[in-house]
């Protein structure tokens, strides 16, 4: 078999495809071995010819993001926001395969992994064919991934139809795997696109829905019936204090601007909650310092969301607004009741007379701070129904807007 060298005029190679034949395509990586994804028969020769184990599954290159919903089935949301995002590129997504993929393109198994590669010339061979085309490395099982035509040559000369010569690949690593088939999603393989910027993308389109309000105004039960609706709840106070015990960093910033609040490395919370709250400047500098920390770690925190397929997160801080927080929300709400329903409420929830409610009710935010800076403002003063009932709407109608 004479193997044909294609550059710009690639007719040639879409006919080769087309007849059952192979072929090697350059990708931003490194150059696949190009068969008919749709035929057992193309896909049967690339095992041959590679030498690759039939246990060992192929993935699809496709032209773009409708094609998961011509070859899989159950896509989640989350595949086409990865998608928009890094394709072309280095990122190959497992998705349950529709039946119109053959078994042994997936192995025997439900899945397949599609693949957009970023290089002109073998999207255009895509778009010529019409095909998906089945696209393992271009070279024998165990060999080193060829960046040239002249590396391909080297392994298959003879052996193939043809090889489309689109230069020297840059990256020269193979695409990161991701497996969205189920949750959470799994790095089946780390390749040239890094974990945090997948997570980074997918934490970046959840919605984000900050909660806030004084006590006694029903913010628990706000973020109850968030938890109820698939969110992910992230309590700042909680990630705080997980900061003051594993964060070096924080408690050396802590440390050099409140130095007699630190004992053998540690972070003594009582000595530092009585020097700041006697001090609105000290306060201050403490907000600054642990602010930037704790929006990171909300940042962290819904990295991992994300990667658990959960599109819904809920920030609960008092200080959602202050600390920043407020920009990342698609929407902050403000749970606010009347100061008479909220000294009800906190008397019977804590046990205490109306003299000390009244004086935890002056001691926060007025309503009108509420009113003044939140995107969204809810009456708690009725029933638990009532307010259950509202809270859910308003959220649907945030969740809609986007």
């Amino acid at each position: 078999m004479k193997t044909e060298i294609f550059k710009d005029e690639i007719d040639g190679a879409a006919s080769l495809i087309r007849q059952g034949e192979l072929v090697a395509v350059p990708t931003e990586t490194v150059y696949g071995l190009a068969g008919n994804g749709l035929s057992a028969e193309s896909v049967e020769l690339i095992y041959e010819v590679k030498g690759r184990p039939a246990v060992k599954p192929l993935a699809l290159m496709v032209p773009g993001e409708d094609a998961m919903e011509m070859y899989c089935e159950s896509v989640p949301p989350q595949a086409h926001t990865l998608a928009k995002r890094f394709w072309p590129g280095p990122l190959s997504i497992v998705l349950r395969a529709k039946s119109v993929v053959p078994l042994i393109v997936r192995a025997g198994g439900k899945t397949v992994s599609l693949r957009c590669p970023d290089h002109e010339l073998t999207l255009s061979l895509l778009s010529k064919t019409g095909l998906p085309l089945a696209a393992p490395s271009a070279n024998p099982s165990g060999e080193k991934s060829p960046k040239t035509a002249d590396e391909v040559l080297g392994y298959f000369d003879g052996k193939i139809a043809g090889v489309i010569d689109g230069g020297s690949c840059g990256i020269g690593t193979e695409s990161t795997v991701i497996d969205m088939s189920v949750t959470p999603y799994r790095i089946l393989r780390q390749g040239a696109l890094p974990r945090e910027e997948i997570a980074q993308a997918l934490a970046e389109d959840i919605t984000v829905i900050g909660i806030t309000g004084g006590t006694g105004c029903g913010k628990t039960t706000a973020l109850k019936e968030l938890e109820r609706m698939g969110a992910c709840v992230i309590d700042c106070d909680v990630l705080y204090r997980e900061l003051l015990n594993t964060s070096r960093e924080l408690i050396r910033e802590i440390g050099e601007s409140f130095p007699d609040c630190i004992d053998d490395g540690t972070v003594v919370r009582k000595r530092l909650g009585e020097q700041v709250f006697s001090d609105p400047e000290a306060l201050d500098t403490l907000n600054k310092i642990t602010h930037k920390h704790i929006a990171a770690a909300v940042n962290e925190r819904l990295r991992e969301c994300a990667m658990n397929g959960i599109s819904l997160a809920a920030i609960d801080a008092i200080a959602v607004i202050e600390s920043g927080l407020g920009e990342r929300c698609n929407a902050v709400i403000g749970v606010v009741a009347s100061d008479d329903v909220r000294k009800r409420r906190i008397m019977k929830r804590d046990g205490i007379d109306e003299h000390y409610a009244q004086l935890r009710i002056s001691a926060q935010k007025p309503r009108k701070y509420f009113e003044e800076n939140c995107d969204r403002v809810i009456e708690n003063n009725g029933t638990e129904a009532e307010f259950i009932s509202n809270f859910r709407n308003l959220c649907k109608e945030v969740i809609e807007n986007g």
